[in-house]
């Protein structure tokens, strides 16, 4: 008869793992659905401004770039050569950009925006008098201005 007791055993223990494993899952979920917390921020003033001016959009300084080319007339690490340089050839030329960039250890004078290389070398080819040693150079440019005469 013992044996037959043993044999129900387990049967009863399985039966009540289960139930009380469902009773356990059912409390614990209850339980966390029912907690409410509150936070309390505590922080400096000036939080609240710098992340609205972080927000803020701020256009790109430059204008779209595209592929082309540019003449680059002169370089030297002496700023007013560069300068003096530039202002000559805005003297003659004020229609066209030019840019000064610097790269160590030298500035760089630059000038034009033009689309292709036919474009460029027209406008090489007028002024190798003033800047014979100008040469042509692909990079991003500006788009060119469309002039409103």
């Amino acid at each position: 008869m013992l044996q037959n007791l043993h044999y129900l055993c387990p049967i009863k223990y399985d039966f009540m793992k289960k139930y009380l494993s469902l009773f356990g899952f059912l409390f614990l979920t209850f339980a966390a659905l029912c907690q409410q917390g509150k936070v309390d921020i505590i922080k400096d003033g000036r939080i609240d401004g710098l992340v609205k001016k972080q927000g803020t959009i701020i256009p790109p300084a430059t204008s779209p770039q595209v592929p082309g080319y540019r003449v680059q007339l002169f370089f030297d690490s002496d700023r007013k050569a560069i300068d003096e340089a530039r202002s000559k050839f805005i003297a003659a030329y004020p229609k066209i950009d030019s840019y000064v960039l610097f790269n160590a250890p030298n500035y760089v004078l630059k000038v034009g925006d033009f689309r292709t290389l036919l474009e460029a070398e027209r406008v090489k080819d007028s002024f190798v008098q003033l800047f014979p040693t100008s040469f042509i150079v692909k990079e991003l440019i500006n788009l060119p201005r469309i002039d409103q005469d």
